[in-house]
């Protein structure tokens, strides 16, 4: 992989733990500005919000703008708003940073999907999205549960703080290590329309509810560790991490599965998924249960989720710039559904486990929606071949509208 793609990764790994961190700091967080902690989870959607607006209108904003200054612009933007949010003392005025800092961060993961995906050879769009998404893996790992130590010892600010000084570095080499070139020309339109494919609808709404179980859950992850697991605040940290690990282990094993076998991917990991969040919330009680599924459940959500993003983009070739897109959208269509329905349930009086009740239904839903795509062609069916091949690995000579007989290996036919 291109260096300037860990570049890259480098930028999204503090974008990452700026939209993941909060599931650390609620408690701490909402009784430093005083209101509930459901409502205090409405940040965690409201950055979502902002991405699901932000990713189709910054691309669309930023199409005909030279690649490297579109990231420069974001990032900078990114890093700004950080830091008000770190100075406010306002809840309402840190929702509004949070709602900014999402739009900053959509633009900068739209332009940087079709800079990665343009870096490789056609046939390895998913190594090329695993290496950037694991700047967000990394930030489960690393990032999250630093913030969440750093919320400990000095407050929830920061964390915000230490997001903007991540954020720095990354300005600087993207500067060094990115390409000066253009965008590709193209018409906005033409591009709209790859959203009339049913195929392509299938995945973008499979992968907003795999999201929105993934989000419902984590958000409220160190609530429901420490009152109803019994783990003392000391092992937030610890657990975030060890989500981090099993998002980091599931996008490395999608990456390379994605190009491949991607129904094997989701049948299995759809279905493994639903069960993983079934059995978090029925032992949630058992520390050590608690620590496995964690794990697990890190792993096959953004595995499932990342080779739904990767089949996304190879069925829209010919939509280079929104592409990308429009599967951050759908991912955070799932992020701000999921955090809203946990809140709700916890504010109901259901308890701790009940958003991780929610994530099953999230994520049976989910399978449900992509169980035609395991029989049935991907997205972007047509009558020219992209690349890949058949079944036996022989060449890819025509693409039927089952799929069956053709192209099922690395890539989708264009119309």
């Amino acid at each position: 992989m291109p260096f300037a793609l860990y570049v890259l990764a480098l930028a999204v790994f503090a974008q990452g733990t700026s939209e993941f961190m909060l599931s650390g700091l609620l408690p701490d967080l909402a009784r430093d500005t005083g209101v509930p902690v459901g409502t205090a989870g409405t940040l965690t959607s409201a950055f979502a919000a902002g991405m699901v607006v932000g990713a189709p209108l910054m691309a669309a904003l930023a199409r005909r703008w030279p690649r490297r200054r579109a990231l420069l612009l974001f990032l900078g933007a990114f890093l700004a708003v950080h830091v008000a949010g770190a100075l406010t003392s306002s809840f309402a005025l840190l929702l509004a940073t949070r709602v900014v800092a999402a739009l900053a961060n959509a633009g900068f993961l739209a332009v940087a999907v079709a800079a990665a995906v343009a870096m490789v050879r056609p046939d390895a769009k998913g190594r090329a999205t695993a290496t950037l998404l694991g700047g967000v893996t990394l930030a489960c790992v690393a990032g999250v549960p630093a913030g969440a130590l750093l919320g400990q010892l000095w407050g929830w600010r920061a964390a915000f703080w230490a997001v903007a000084l991540v954020s720095a570095p990354a300005l600087v080499a993207i500067v060094t290590s990115v390409p000066d070139e253009p965008s590709p020309r193209t018409e906005i339109r033409p591009e709209l329309r790859v959203l009339r494919r049913p195929g392509l609808l299938l995945v973008l709404g499979a992968g907003a509810l795999v999201n929105g179980a993934t989000f419902c859950a984590f958000t409220y992850l160190a609530s429901l560790a420490t009152e109803v697991a019994g783990f003392g605040d000391a092992w937030v940290p610890a657990l975030l991490a060890v989500f981090g690990l099993g998002s980091f282990a599931g996008v490395g094993a999608s990456g390379r599965l994605a190009d491949t076998r991607p129904r094997t991917v989701l049948a299995g990991g759809g279905a493994a998924l639903v069960a993983g969040w079934a059995a978090l919330a029925a032992f949630a009680d058992v520390p050590a249960a608690v620590v496995v599924l964690v794990f697990a459940q890190g792993a096959l959500g953004f595995g499932v989720g990342s080779t739904l993003i990767t089949r996304a983009l190879y069925a829209t070739p010919d939509a280079p710039t929104m592409g990308g897109s429009f599967a951050t959208a759908a991912l955070n269509v799932g992020a701000v559904a999921g955090p809203v329905a946990g809140g709700l349930a916890v504010d109901g009086g259901l308890g701790y486990r009940s958003p991780v009740w929610v994530s099953v239904a999230f994520a049976a839903s989910a399978l449900v929606l992509a169980w035609p795509l395991v029989f049935n062609a991907w997205p972007g069916r047509g009558k020219a071949p992209v690349s890949g091949g058949r079944r036996d690995g022989g060449p890819c000579s025509t693409c039927s509208a089952s799929g069956r007989d053709a192209c099922v290996c690395a890539s989708t036919c264009t119309d």
